[in-house]
């Protein structure tokens, strides 16, 4: 029984299946970066009004925001990586919430994958801010006035039309609870579209996940 688990295991491994977060990891040692998009109505719906969050007032007008830029391996990703950089203060976090939402979850994102990037916190939410400018959220999605269902591949074909450098291999949509959550890019050092490791690729195969309008 034994001998089956570990060639189970290691099976999985070989896949890729059993990749996951590796914390406290030398600060600037990784391959390439996760740039995550988050669907605020969606995020709202799921979790955020629950929490009575301020990103959910319809005065924000939020649609696509920024969940974060991750450091990434070929397989598996570091998190609360050592270093000795300061952390970024109140003001630089609360600069952050025009794309985030949040500058809670700014915070966040500097201390779990911001302490990984090898960079002082400011650069971090530099490149974080050029990531997002860099890939092009498309407008339609923001025409919306009601709730609809839609297969989740109609979500990577706008972000492919919208950015002609993106293939298919450098994104991928994640779904959470029959609602679209994410829309995910992969990125070079640089910033520049590369394939996802398999690990990333999480495909959300969803025929009719749900999509609310902005508020």
């Amino acid at each position: 029984m034994r001998s089956m688990i570990l060639t189970v295991g290691f099976a999985l491994w070989a896949m890729g299946i059993g990749a996951a977060s590796a914390e406290g990891e030398k600060a600037g040692v990784f391959d390439y970066y996760v740039l995550a998009l988050s669907w605020s109505p969606n995020w709202c719906a799921l979790e955020g009004d629950a929490r009575d969050s301020d990103q959910c007032n319809a005065r924000h007008d939020y649609g696509w925001t920024l969940h974060g830029l991750w450091p990434q391996f070929h397989r598996g990703w570091p998190t609360y990586c050592r270093t000795s950089v300061a952390p970024p203060t109140r003001r630089m976090s609360a600069e952050m919430t025009d794309i985030m939402g949040s500058a809670g979850l700014a915070w966040h994102q500097w201390k779990k994958h911001g302490t990984c990037a090898g960079l002082q916190a400011q650069s971090y939410y530099d490149l974080m801010r050029e990531a997002y400018g860099r890939v092009e959220r498309p407008a339609i999605f923001r025409k919306l006035e009601k709730e609809v269902s839609l297969p989740a591949s109609l979500i990577e074909e706008a972000f492919l039309k919208a950015n002609p450098d993106l293939e298919k291999d450098m994104f991928t949509v994640t779904c959470r609870d029959g609602y679209i959550q994410e829309a995910r890019v992969c990125l070079s050092r640089d910033l520049d579209p590369v394939p996802c490791g398999r690990d990333v690729i999480q495909d959300c195969r969803l025929k009719n996940a749900r999509f609310t309008p902005i508020r």
